[in-house]
Order: structure tokens, then sequence, then C-alpha cells
């Protein structure tokens, strides 16, 4: 028979469904009629608890063709359908990956430390080794360590010191440098915007078809592409470009496939910026070998620290780990869980962008704000030394030490060390505490405190992220 329910329309704004509310009434007239009429149509009835029933029924299969309908739009899909849009364009999802360590082995020469060797650092996180070596007559070697878990880890220098797997004759672990920041499976938003740029990669020449083809290549996670059209050298993000250049910096991949792509989309003639130089051969049809070689350079960014201060009211609803939940969330942010780009190359990264995800954490969470900072801006730039909990200042190139800076230098300083308080030193050469005990030589090292609310790494800079590197201050 003929219904009353009002049917969804197909038009130029795609699928349109009728309002729930007049399929109700649609499905409450067809029962009234099924029933003869004079049915009580209040939906606490029976017919009209059927009604209802029905008319949901209907509704959420509407619901289900509408979400369809927006699935077949790049920028609304997700999951399944977001992976079915990428192979179009010939790109996958980037799965999630771990942290990597590099691990400095020491023990008896001769002694095998195998794949699967694991060791920890002083959270419990376990690592197992990727690459066997044997200890060599120096009596160290370095290996790599990845985490058994994907995900945005941090692991700062001289944390990953416990062997987890005991072989005789392997004595000691430790990472002299950070880890790199594995990350979580690639969210909707950054596939997307990976996608988006990829549509350049089938023409030659320009900026965006040289970044499409380096985001396509296996395990890069990040890039950045610019260039010098000048006959001078010019600088550029922070970097001195080459006349006529072009520069590319890459997270991930290959160095062969990361500047086969970029060869791929750039004619030769072109000069190159970078510390990373690939032999690339011409092996196009018509030529023979030799094939006639390119050198192309590149760069890999080094990691920039951003450093954060997270000042938060006090009340009796914060909980005792408040600053490990808030940690975690901003990492987590950083890496794009919150449905945002992750950090990367040369881009602007605003305090603000955090806000959100550590108010997510419950109704316990009152900011007063959000301050971050980084080497790049340093309130101090000092040559020291630390041995224990003791800094000592010999040279002091500008600015004033105070109390609260967290002291960066790339490497050898623990990720969250801090000037504790004064010693022989009031804010120039001398002595002072600090809240880590350790030992570094004396190097350069850069005096932090987060006082802005943005941060632009340099475009040979990726924006790095360590739980002590994050302050939380209760006011």
């Amino acid at each position: 028979m003929a219904t009353n329910v009002p049917l969804p329309t197909f038009g130029p704004a795609g699928f349109v469904e009728p309002l729930e509310s007049a399929i109700l009434a649609g499905v409450a007239a067809d029962i009234a009629t099924a029933f003869g009429g004079n049915l009580n149509p209040a939906l606490n009835t029976p017919q009209g608890q059927l009604a209802s029933s029905i008319a949901a029924i209907i509704g959420n299969v509407n619901d289900l063709f509408l979400f369809y309908q927006s699935q077949t739009d790049p920028k609304y899909a997700v999951g399944r359908m977001q992976d079915g849009i990428g192979r179009i364009y010939s790109i996958n999802r980037n799965p999630a990956l771990p942290t990597v360590v590099q691990g400095l082995c020491t023990g008896l020469a001769g002694v095998v430390i195998p794949v699967g060797a694991l060791t920890a650092d002083i959270n419990g996180n376990i690592y197992q080794c990727t690459g066997a070596g044997t200890i060599p007559v120096s009596g160290s070697i370095t290996l790599s360590f990845a985490n058994i878990l994907p995900g945005p880890l941090p692991c700062p220098t001289g944390t990953m010191n416990v062997i987890y797997t005991s072989i005789p004759g392997w004595d000691a672990v430790n990472n002299p440098n950070d880890g790199v920041l594995g990350v979580y499976t690639e969210t909707a938003a950054a596939f997307e915007l990976r996608r988006s740029a990829s549509v350049a990669q089938n023409s030659l020449g320009s900026l965006p078809s040289v970044l499409g083809a380096v985001l396509n290549v296996p395990g890069v996670t990040g890039a950045y592409v610019t260039e010098n059209t000048q006959t001078s050298s010019q600088t550029i993000g922070g970097v001195a470009l080459l006349p006529n250049s072009i520069y590319v910096a890459a997270v991930g991949g290959t160095d062969t496939a990361v500047a086969q792509a970029i060869w791929s989309r750039k004619a030769p003639g072109c000069s190159y910026n970078g510390t990373t130089t690939v032999t690339v051969l011409d092996t196009s049809v018509g030529y023979s070998q030799p094939f006639p070689s390119y050198q192309v350079s590149f760069q890999r960014p080094t990691p920039l620290n951003i450093i954060f201060t997270v000042n938060i009211a006090n009340n009796i609803t914060v909980p005792s780990n408040a600053a490990t939940l808030i940690q975690n969330a901003i990492i987590g942010a950083f890496a794009g869980t919150d449905n945002g780009p992750p950090a990367q190359i040369g881009t602007t990264m605003y305090a603000s962008r955090f806000y959100a995800t550590v108010l997510a954490l419950g109704p316990w969470v009152q900011i007063v704000d959000i301050l971050i900072g980084s080497a790049n801006t340093p309130s101090a730039i000092i040559t020291g030394s630390i041995a224990g909990t003791t800094l000592t200042v010999t040279a002091i190139t500008g600015g004033t030490i105070v109390v609260g800076q967290a002291l960066i230098d790339g490497a050898s300083v623990a990720a969250g060390t801090v000037v504790s308080a004064f010693g022989t030193g009031i804010g120039g050469l001398g002595t002072y505490s600090v809240n880590q005990t350790q030992t570094v030589a004396s190097m350069t090292m850069m005096c932090v405190i987060p006082t802005a609310y943005s941060v632009t790494p340099f475009i040979n800079q990726i924006p790095a992220i360590a739980g002590p590197n994050i302050t939380v201050t209760l006011t």
C-alpha cells in the first residue's frame, strides 16, 4: 500500500533526508490506516511506541546513507573509505611506528647481542634490538633499539640504561642521544593533508610536485620544500640557500628513495641544499651503462626540543598524577592524536593548540596559561659543564642565568634539566645547581624559559617533545 512516510531526495545538495518528526508522523498515519483508524496517537501507547521504533529504524538507515555520501568527499572521509580514496592517488596510510633509540652497548669483546635482545628505560618501557652486533675490541658498539609498542614514547638521553635480557659479557647500555620519537597511525587529518599534497606529484618542476613525491616515499612522515630563485644566496626559514637552488627536508624514508623522488620531479640543472647527498642514476629508456648520474642533496632535519610550562589553578580535585596526565595529553596532540596536524618542519606551533586536549582531561583542569619556548629563542647562551648536580659556567654569550631556566644542548644534557639554585654564580659565571644528576662535558648550552605563545622551527628542524620538558605548575 502507499505510505505516508516522506522519502529522502537527491538533488544539487546531494542526499537530503526528511525530518524524523515527519517520518514519525508518517509511520503513525500508516499504522492508523492499517488498523482502520481511531487509534490513540500518543507515544506512550503500544501503537505510539511501535511508530517510534519504526521511525527510528528508518531514520538510522537515512543517517547511514547520509554518512556514506559524506565519505565520497576526501575532506570528510575517514577510515576504510579514506583509505580507498587514497589508493586512487597511489598512497597508503602511514602505519604506527615505535620510538627508535641508538643504544651504546659495552662489555667483553666478541659478545654477540642478537636481534630481539631487550633493554628498558628508567620508566620500565621495553626496547628490542633491531640489528645484531658483536662487541669489538674497543669494548662498545652502538646498536638500534625500537620500543615494543608503537607511538610517540619519548626516550630522553641517558634513560635507556637497563639490560632487560641478560647476556653474559654484556655489561651496560645507555643512549647518548634522545630517541627518534615514534608516531601513531596516521590520523584522518594528516592523511588528507598528505593526499591533497600528493595531487601535484604527477606534475614536474613545481614545489608541490616535489613535496607530493617525497611525501609518497614509504616511511616519510614529514617534509618541507622550498627554493631560492635568486642568483645570490638567500636565507629562508633560518637556512642559507644556494643561488638557483631547491631545498628539501624529509623525515623518514631511505636516503636513496627520498633522493630519487626529488630528482624525478625536479629536472637536472638546479642546485641542491642539504647535508645528505645521494648519487641518483638516470636509467630511462635510451640510456645504457654507465648511466648518467646526478648528486642529489637534501636535509635530514635536526630535533628542536619544545619546552612547555603549563600553569593550572590548584584545587582539591586536581589528581596526584596531574603532571603525567597533562604531559601525555600534550605529547599526543603533538603527534596529531587530537585530529590536528602533527608538529612539522618549519611550521609555527601555537600554545593555544594544546588547550583543548588538556581541558579534555576533566573538569579539574582550569588552565591559567600554557607557554612554550625553544633553543631558537634562548634567554641566555652559555658554555658550561655538569658534574652530578653542579653546573659550572665558564662563559656566557648573552643574557642572564636565572633559576627555572631549562638547559638544552640538543643531545648530551638530559631532558628536563633545569637550573634549580644559585651557587657561586648569580646570573653570570660560576656554579649553579641543576635538578638532575648527570655528567656533561663542557659545551655550548641554551638557557630557555617558556614565555611565548608560539614557536617557529627553522626549515632544517623537526619539533621534538619529551615529558620532562613539560613542566606543570599549580597556581
